[in-house]
């Protein structure tokens, strides 16, 4: 399989530990990691991710809000939203401001897995 980019956008040093090490054993490539909205569009736009793993709560602005704005300005950005069980509705918002999908926290290894062989297949279409 195709080894991504992956830039992490979370709150969670918890988190951001998990992902780091299941996107590793998977092949794939963590280049940044964000822990805010602003942070993340900044970082998008240094090292141009294929992939983005996007938390919904964060601190300055929420993930839908950051994915929103990078969508806007990269309309190829590849996000994958990272959420919650009930927050089905920002899900939808999400999705809406361009997402490509989402995960449940905790991240499964094999959920996380499945979304990133979506990527790459996706990746490499429009590549």
């Amino acid at each position: 399989m195709t080894a991504l980019n992956v830039l992490i956008v979370d709150d969670s040093i918890i988190a951001i530990d998990k992902l780091t090490s299941m996107l590793s054993e998977l092949g794939h490539n963590v280049v940044r990691i964000a822990a805010t909205g602003e942070q993340a569009l900044a970082a998008y736009r240094e090292c141009r991710p294929d992939v983005v793993t996007m938390d919904i709560t964060m601190p300055d602005m929420d993930g839908v809000q950051a994915t929103r704005l990078i969508i806007e300005e990269f309309p190829d950005a590849y996000i994958i939203m990272a959420t919650s069980h009930g927050q089905e509705k920002m899900v939808l918002s999400a999705i809406d401001a361009g997402a490509r999908g989402y995960i449940l926290k905790p991240i499964r290894p094999e959920k996380l897995a499945e979304s990133m062989a979506k990527a790459a297949r996706l990746r490499h279409v429009s590549h």
